[in-house]
């Protein structure tokens, strides 16, 4: 992003609201530029606007930021994740932990999933596994290779968590798993230093198998 389209969402987030001219003013630029760099970042959904009135006198228009925004500023949710599941593991057994893993798998599998389950075959399940993954800020696509398909993950939102507490790719297979109704091996993991993380899928012989797989730990 260019440097002045980050003044401008800095302004407006230290402001709350604010007009092009006042951002044009503070920011030292001409109107016409402010303008240019507010529709940009409308279309990329990270600002909006709307007429305020103000007593006598035409409306104007002033602009704010959107919730999407907060991404493009210093966050320390994982930290914050990390610390968390350090102090977990310090004060619960791993079968406890790992339940709680489990556990945190069903209730996205149950918010999420059964837009996935409704479709009718598994190749479309995959699809729309896809979709939901890159809602939740994963990059991944999935392939037929033969008679196996693979689902292949290429970033991961929780990188520096799962750094620190690799146990957490358990909850990706887990939730892989319930949310196709398919048993997922994991086949390749990028914290071993594979370019991504490869789960095969196959059609669940009975019942999807919950328990951790081998792995990097």
């Amino acid at each position: 992003m260019s440097r002045t389209r980050q003044q401008i969402l800095q302004r407006l987030k230290e402001r709350g609201r604010m007009t092009a001219a006042q951002l044009a003013e503070e920011l030292g630029l001409t109107p016409v530029t402010v303008h240019y760099h507010l529709n940009v970042l409308q279309r990329q959904g990270l600002v909006d606007a709307h007429l305020e009135r103000r007593g006598v006198g035409r409306p104007r228009l002033v602009f704010f930021l959107r919730e999407e925004a907060l991404s493009q500023f210093p966050q320390g949710y994982h930290r914050l994740a990390a610390r968390l599941l350090s102090e977990l593991k310090a004060r619960l057994p791993e079968e406890e932990i790992h339940r709680l893993f489990i556990a945190m798998a069903q209730e996205i599998a149950i918010e999420h999933g059964e837009r996935v389950r409704a479709r009718p075959t598994l190749e479309e399940k995959l699809e729309a596994l896809v979709a939901l993954l890159g809602e939740e800020g994963f990059l991944a696509r999935w392939e037929q290779m033969g008679n196996e398909l693979r689902l292949h993950q290429y970033s991961c939102p929780y990188n520096y968590v799962v750094h620190h507490h690799p146990e957490v790719c358990d909850l990706d297979r887990t939730l892989i798993a319930l949310t196709l109704e398919a048993d997922v091996e994991r086949s390749s993991c990028i914290l071993s230093g594979d370019l991504c993380c490869t789960f095969i899928i196959k059609p669940a012989s009975s019942k999807v198998t919950l328990e951790p797989e081998g792995g990097p730990r």
